[in-house]
């Protein structure tokens, strides 16, 4: 602040004469002119040489915001491209994770596939055997009951053939044979506990 105020002082003494000789219209051109231009040349000089110290520091602590801005903008291009070489890895690792993926779930589609096929195929035989069995008890039943039925029928109309063709006389004489038979046959033996 104190520099500030002794350069605007140094400015204005420097400046005073140039304005006092501006308004002088009885002046010469030429002169007006060369005095313009030492005017000029001394406060260029008393700024350069107050305001060379700052000037330089201000330069220097720009240089060294731009390098430091120029060595960060290289950090994070280094990083951002070793971050682009872990991300196309990351990529080509992908796809062969999806490919490996793919296999296995095809091979686990197969197995699959081949697991129901084979339950398939053991429940069809086991319907089938099923059926079979069912089919051939089936038979048996309908073979006995037409079995059944056939004697039933057999019976009947031997008992209504033998109602109408056997007389009285012939139910006379097989009783008498039925009772003569007995009375041949032995006596069974009865034991007693």
């Amino acid at each position: 602040m104190r520099r500030a105020r002794i350069l605007v002082t140094v400015f204005l003494v420097l400046l005073a004469p140039a304005l006092a000789r501006a308004s002088d219209e009885s002046g010469a051109h030429e002169s007006s002119l060369l005095w313009h231009a030492i005017n000029l040349a001394l406060v260029v000089g008393v700024l350069g040489y107050f305001a060379r110290t700052p000037i330089r520091t201000y330069m220097a602590e720009r240089r060294q915001n731009i390098e430091a801005g120029i060595e960060a903008a290289r950090r994070e291009l280094s990083e951002a491209e070793s971050r682009l070489v872990a991300c196309n890895d990351r990529v080509a690792s992908l796809d062969r994770e999806i490919e490996e993926i793919r296999r296995t779930v095809h091979a686990q589609a197969e197995n699959e596939r081949e697991r129901l096929l084979a339950d398939a195929r053991v429940a069809a035989e086991r319907i089938h055997r099923d059926a079979h069995a069912a089919v051939e008890q089936e038979s048996r039943r309908a073979r006995e009951d037409l079995r059944n039925e056939a004697v039933e029928m057999a019976v009947r109309l031997a008992g209504d053939l033998l109602k109408r063709q056997v007389t009285d006389a012939d139910r006379a004489r097989l009783v008498d044979e039925f009772v003569e038979r007995v009375e041949a046959s032995p006596p069974a033996v009865t034991t007693r506990s």
